[in-house]
């Protein structure tokens, strides 16, 4: 998923969607230690997903910082 598209959906949505993505990322990882995980790469690109949902959402925030500083 892309930034943009990430952008362009509402604050609820970019909520729900990263508890989503956390929870998939620990049961990722609970079948990695368990040995159960077979494609590690999928480690990776979860917690690349999570890391570009949490900047958007920074970035949405500080937005609104700085609009109610004008």
């Amino acid at each position: 998923m892309k930034a943009s598209e990430i952008h362009s959906m509402d604050l609820d949505k970019i909520k729900s969607n990263l508890l989503e993505v956390r929870e998939e990322y620990m049961n990722l990882r609970f079948q990695a230690v368990s040995g159960q995980l077979t494609d590690t790469s999928k480690l990776k690109q979860t917690r690349k997903i999570i890391a570009q949902y949490e900047t958007v959402l920074r970035e949405i925030e500080l937005s609104k910082e700085t609009e109610g500083e004008e």
